[in-house]
């Protein structure tokens, strides 16, 4: 049996850690099938448009798609490219899990095992009702949040718990301040968990929830939060196990999903051969998982410990002497089937 994925290879970095972690998928012998599309500064300059529709037409037959950071020009009137692909495919649910990994350069090589589950098509950043006064002493955006989408994203971590074997999900919010955006949520939040006694809930006001994090992030499970709440705590976990290289993110909807390394392009590096591959491979392992594949996916996470706990060709940023690629073999070489 045969998957076919759209691959986006994007900018900067994006098409060395992609070639690292196609290679590792290879020495699996999934029986993966590869559909390139173009989105970002590449497919600006050869299709005059940062999506164009080709690509969206990828993505909406596979139903899957695996990508590398893209670039979104600065001004000019471009939009994320990120966000765009969320709206249009409706990717309301943001995956993002923080584990603790050997030999890596954090305060917490073990004991974190944090996943952030973040509503990933309402709220702050929809940047709706955008207004400056004209002498710029005011600004304006409106935060939308609906019960619908609260309900859905909470009703996800909660099913995303069951299937993990997770224990708790700790509902995130500021409904002491934003009592009508905020508190929407928190009430769904409670409406859904009723639906789940086997499941731990407990609630959280996020500053607090940054400062327990920073302090005793073994108490968390499974978080489940706004928008900007969860992109922030997202990178808040990030730092606790090392960096956004070790963070991959799912975007998931009804009828797609995306898989990804949620850094950024690193232009500074690209070309270099040292970018580090881990996050984009794990959007990988999250991504076998979503198509069945279980046990694949818990073969390459066990691959990439075996290499950090081994120090295999580990690049520049853990500590190593090793490339993108020798790296990557140096997976591959653990993973082959």
């Amino acid at each position: 049996m045969t998957q076919t994925i759209t691959v986006i290879r994007g900018d900067g970095i994006g098409p060395e850690i992609m070639d690292a972690t196609l290679h590792v998928l290879d020495a699996m012998k999934l029986g993966l099938v590869y559909e390139e599309a173009d989105a970002g500064l590449v497919a600006l300059e050869k299709h005059g448009e940062l999506l164009p529709q080709a690509t969206l037409d990828s993505i909406g037959r596979n139903k899957v798609a695996l990508k590398s950071p893209l670039t979104t020009p600065v001004g000019g009137g471009f939009s994320s490219i990120n966000v765009q692909l969320r709206r249009h495919f409706d990717l309301y649910a943001n995956v993002r899990p923080a584990t603790s990994f050997p030999n890596t350069r954090s305060r917490f090589t073990e004991g974190v095992d944090i996943i952030t589950v973040r509503e990933n098509t309402e709220g702050a950043y929809t940047a709706e009702g955008q207004e400056t006064a004209p002498d710029g002493s005011w600004a304006v955006s409106i935060t939308r949040n609906t019960r619908k989408g609260s309900e859905r994203i909470v009703r996800y971590a909660f099913d995303l718990a069951r299937k993990a074997g997770r224990k708790k999900v700790t509902v995130v919010h500021k409904a002491n301040i934003l009592k009508s955006t905020s508190g929407i949520f928190l009430n769904a939040a409670r409406d859904v968990a009723k639906e789940y006694p086997d499941i731990e809930c407990n609630e959280m006001i996020v500053d607090n929830t940054c400062m327990q994090l920073v302090m005793r992030p073994e108490q968390f499970d499974i978080i489940v939060t706004t928008n900007l709440f969860g992109d922030i705590i997202s990178d808040l976990c990030a730092g606790l196990i090392g960096g956004l290289g070790l963070i991959p993110g799912a975007n998931i909807g009804k009828d797609a999903a995306i898989f990804e390394a949620v850094h950024g392009s690193a232009p500074d590096i690209a070309g270099k051969g040292v970018a580090n591959p881990c996050a984009l491979l794990l959007g990988a392992a999250q991504m076998l998982e979503h198509i069945g594949m279980v046990d694949e996916a818990a073969r390459l996470r066990a691959a990439i410990v075996a290499t950090l706990e081994a120090k295999d060709s580990l690049t520049p940023d853990l500590g190593g002497t090793g490339t993108t690629m020798s790296f990557a073999k140096a997976i591959a070489g653990r993973v082959a089937a």
